[in-house]
């Protein structure tokens, strides 16, 4: 059974007098602990079903259920409970918060827990030393490369060990040596720790860690492989 469940899911939001529809009766199924990398062109509907499965958006139609939960239905104050639970969202541009140290802005997440000072620390250093960026949790974000702000990201998106890990292009504002190392670490918590992760990039080499790619264009999903093939076909 799917841990992620999209049936006829349907996105669209007006713009002026027209109607956008990103996503149109998608269907899609995530196994747990499999790893999804989706592709495509800019406004092909990308992070809008990543926006979708991590409950920070709401479908228009269409059913998301993701672990016997209807996100669709849900009112917003659980699912904003919901959300905090099995969701960690890894950003491109990192998200800190400039004024607080890594430590702190890994903390934040667990601020809407109810655990104690020192639950709250065994968390965050757990979560620091995973993410290999343990040596640096008193540094501000001004302080770090943009590789490490990244793995203080990725720290923090699994902290409170959410059941899925979403990421947003992770690696698009990194060099290619940072791209590699954060790479590795969401390859590593999928690997060994079996968080269910869905990805969404530009770079075909990031997408090969992934289990399965799929290109999203127009709202509809194609399996890699099928889009090599009419590549083929057409050239």
């Amino acid at each position: 059974m799917a841990l992620i469940e999209c049936r006829q899911l349907t996105r669209s939001y007006q713009k002026g007098d027209t109607t956008i529809t990103p996503l149109s009766e998608l269907d899609l199924d995530v196994s747990a602990g499999e790893f999804l990398a989706l592709m495509g062109p800019s406004g092909s509907g990308k992070t809008t079903l990543l926006n979708l499965i991590a409950g920070i958006d709401r479908p228009t139609s269409g059913s998301l259920r993701i672990d016997d939960h209807e996100l669709a239905t849900m009112r917003r104050d659980r699912l904003a409970a919901w959300r905090s639970d099995y969701v960690g969202y890894v950003f491109q541009l990192y998200n800190l918060v400039p004024t607080l140290t890594a430590y702190e802005n890994v903390e934040l997440p667990l601020l809407l827990h109810r655990l104690n000072r020192k639950e709250r620390h065994d968390r965050v250093s757990l979560a620091l030393e995973l993410a290999g960026i343990a040596d640096r949790h008193d540094h501000f974000p001004r302080q770090l490369s943009g590789g490490q702000e990244q793995r203080v990201a990725i720290a923090r998106a699994i902290v409170t060990d959410p059941k899925i890990l979403v990421a947003d292009e992770p690696t698009g504002d990194l060099d290619a040596e940072s791209a590699a190392a954060v790479m590795a670490l969401l390859t590593r918590l999928n690997q060994e720790l079996a968080k269910t992760l869905v990805m969404v990039t530009h770079d075909a080499h990031c997408a090969t860690h992934a289990g399965r790619t799929l290109h999203l264009e127009k709202g509809r999903l194609i399996e890699a492989e099928a889009c090599a093939m009419e590549s083929a076909v057409t050239s």
